[in-house]
């Protein structure tokens, strides 16, 4: 049971560290430091999908993957759209990498949210005993 807890806060801390660790491995390589974030942002933002219903999973023991899913669509066809009535022509690589950028700012602030949400929550709990 501990190392299971222990597994689970690995990933949910896991994509503060994959941030600073791509950077970091990324300006070792010589790329830019907007490239290197961006890198290591694509990468963060890829645990994030998975982080973030499991710390609200662990937290609040609710499932928040269907609403999150339906959220990505939403922005996806809302950007889609406005891509297209605003160019008429969609650069579909360009179109996903400024969603990708969304779902990262998206995700960050909530993962930010829920790590002090259950920061609070744990001392209080502690603070009752």
């Amino acid at each position: 049971m501990k190392f299971l807890s222990f597994l689970i806060a690995i990933i949910i801390i896991c994509p503060l560290i994959a941030l600073f660790i791509t950077y970091f491995i990324c300006r070792k390589m010589r790329l830019n430091s907007t490239k290197a974030f961006g890198f290591a942002a694509d990468v963060a933002t890829f645990l994030l999908f998975f982080s973030v219903p499991m710390a609200v999973a662990s937290i609040w023991k609710v499932s928040i993957v269907i609403p999150l899913i339906i959220m990505a669509i939403f922005i996806a066809i809302t950007f889609t759209y406005i891509d297209w009535r605003t160019k008429k022509e969609i650069a579909v690589p360009q179109l996903l990498k400024k969603i990708w950028r969304v779902y990262f700012i998206l995700l960050s602030v909530s993962y930010f949210f829920i790590f002090i949400a259950g920061l609070t929550l744990n001392v209080l709990e502690y603070v009752a005993m």
